[in-house]
């Protein structure tokens, strides 16, 4: 459709994309900084990636309320409130005089900004279903996928001119612009009729009626060992190669906003791949892309090859998330419309909740060598890969989405 309903279908694709960009921009834009923030508050390596950490934990919790809370209230007010929070405590990180305080702060702001992760994906299923759903979560990846291609080279640009505490300013400042754009770029998409009523006894309910489910169970799992693959990359790359390879910030912005493409790029291929083939079966390739690359990872840092190999590894092993990401998403949400946010909270857990517990690991030798890295993404991707094989791919047939009616669809349609 063309005219203002393609439009507004567009606009609806980019906010949308923003507001998935939570998760990378708050991880992403202060890497480069991180030896410079470990330095000024005098904390061990550890202590400054548990900030990483808290991060990804308030994420990860923030969405088990943030999601029952958009089925219950519909999709707008919880949105705007977590916005909202999110910018005052992007503020207050830069202004923490201790590891220990930017820690919880961080917390904090993990927590406010999982709302626009889990209400995100619960829009995108109040729209659209089946296949389109795919085509539409691998659109997004064009839009968020611009924040780890952006973060880490702006951060290390900004880097150059500013302390980390100017970095969380700048954190602040696109908090507002998120703001500005939930407010005034989305209409309410959970209409009232639909809403789920009760308290936390329906919440509950809601709840354990997901993870009596194997198939949704299965696919939250290989999607979260997957993405720790790509967390324990986050979280240890910036030591890896600046520290042990010897690489600039602005050299290790670089490499990280190539990996970023990648996933954009793999991101496009599954959208198209989905419209031919079943979203289990390209899920299944990003699941054995991601083990390859973690495996020759895990090779290179055992074996001491070069920085080349070691980057190829880490793109191959990181574009892969560009399939997983968007295939898995849909399959989770497929089979639960009345309950998107509930269901896009769990899927969240499961892929925070994993990062959180691998990124301390990552460093947990010291910065001298890249060993756990390679060992951590292994055993993270092996794990990945055996859920789906084992419990998921079975039931793959019989939850894929091509069967499946669009339901409560607008009347425009995805961007081709």
């Amino acid at each position: 459709m063309n005219g203002p309903g393609q439009r507004r279908t567009v606009l609806t694709i980019i906010v949308l994309g923003m507001l998935a960009t939570f998760g990378p921009i708050s991880l992403d834009l202060y890497l480069p900084a991180l030896p410079e923030l470990a330095q000024d508050l005098e904390a061990s390596t550890s202590a400054a990636q548990l900030s990483i950490t808290a991060c990804l934990l308030g994420l990860a919790l923030g969405q088990l309320v943030a999601g029952p809370l958009s089925d219950r209230f519909g999709r707008r007010r919880p949105l705007v409130i977590g916005l909202a929070l999110y910018l005052l405590t992007s503020a207050a990180c830069a202004f923490a005089p201790s590891i220990t305080v930017l820690v919880v702060i961080r917390l904090l702001q993990g927590l406010s900004g999982a709302a626009g992760l889990v209400i995100s994906r619960a829009i995108a299923r109040d729209l659209y279903s089946g296949h389109q759903l795919v085509i539409v979560f691998s659109r997004l990846m064009l839009v968020s996928g611009l924040a780890p291609v952006l973060a880490p080279v702006l951060g290390g640009q900004l880097s150059r001119v500013m302390s980390w505490r100017g970095i969380f300013v700048v954190l602040a400042g696109f908090g507002a612009v998120l703001l500005m754009a939930g407010l005034f770029g989305l209409d309410e998409t959970l209409p009232s009729g639909r809403r789920v009523p009760g308290g936390i006894t329906a919440t509950l309910r809601g709840f354990r009626a997901l993870l009596k489910d194997t198939f949704f169970v299965a696919v939250v799992a290989a999607s979260g060992l997957a993405a720790a693959s790509m967390f324990a990359y986050i979280a240890g790359a910036t030591f890896v190669l600046q520290r042990i390879y010897q690489m600039s910030a602005q050299g290790f912005s670089f490499v990280f906003g190539i990996n970023a493409l990648g996933i954009m790029a793999m991101g496009q291929l599954g959208g198209r791949l989905a419209r031919w083939w079943r979203p289990g079966r390209v899920l299944g390739i990003g699941l054995t892309c991601n083990l390859v690359g973690a495996t020759a990872l895990a090779v290179t840092v055992l074996v001491g090859l070069p920085l080349p190999v070691l980057i190829g590894s880490l793109f191959v092993m990181v574009s892969a998330m560009g399939l997983v990401f968007p295939t898995s998403t849909a399959l989770a949400l497929a089979d639960y419309p009345h309950r998107a946010g509930t269901a896009s909270s769990l899927l969240g857990l499961g892929q925070y909740v994993a990062g959180a517990a691998v990124a301390p690991l990552v460093g947990i030798a010291g910065e001298g060598t890249a060993v756990p890295l390679g060992v951590v993404c292994l055993a993270c991707s092996a794990c990945a890969t055996a859920v789906f094989i084992l419990v998921a791919r079975p039931a793959v047939p019989t939850h894929d989405l091509g069967h499946q009616p669009r339901q409560a669809a607008p009347t425009e349609t995805p961007p081709a």
